[in-house]
């Protein structure tokens, strides 16, 4: 399996993503000639890491039996100063919410997501170092 994306200049610092029939905008800040249309290139990073993970985490713990109130993934990521400026380390915390949640599941659950399903976790590792934490709130 492949993944393919065409990626249209509209016009300025915008562009227009096709991904599987999805349309994304992408812009650039005003500072730099954009007009904010959209999310930057590289903070989509973020999103690509919190769902791909965030799906492997509810699957598992569905399969496991643990019922959710809420769950939410946080992802911070360190940039650096260089150019080309890239990501170095990213930090994802994970709040789940829900009463009499099983701790050991949940670690189970995002470690097996971190160390084997995770393909963007994978990916990312090959270049920045990522951390996480779990929050539970009742």
């Amino acid at each position: 399996m492949s993944a393919k994306t065409t990626v249209k200049w509209t016009k300025g610092m915008s562009f227009e993503a096709d991904l599987d029939g999805h349309k994304i905008i992408i812009d650039a800040d005003p500072s730099v000639g954009g007009e904010n249309k959209g999310p930057k290139p590289k903070p989509l990073m973020l999103v690509a890491l919190a769902g791909c993970t965030g799906m492997d985490v509810v699957s598992m713990l569905t399969k496991m039996r643990v019922e959710l109130e809420d769950f939410s993934i946080d992802v911070e990521a360190n940039l650096t100063t260089e150019h080309p400026k890239y990501f170095d380390a990213f930090t994802i915390v994970y709040t789940f919410k829900g009463k009499d949640l099983p701790m050991a599941k949940l670690e189970k659950a995002v470690n097996l997501s971190q160390e084997r399903y995770c393909g963007v976790s994978d990916m990312y590792r090959k270049f920045a170092s990522i951390d996480h934490k779990i929050v539970v709130v009742e």
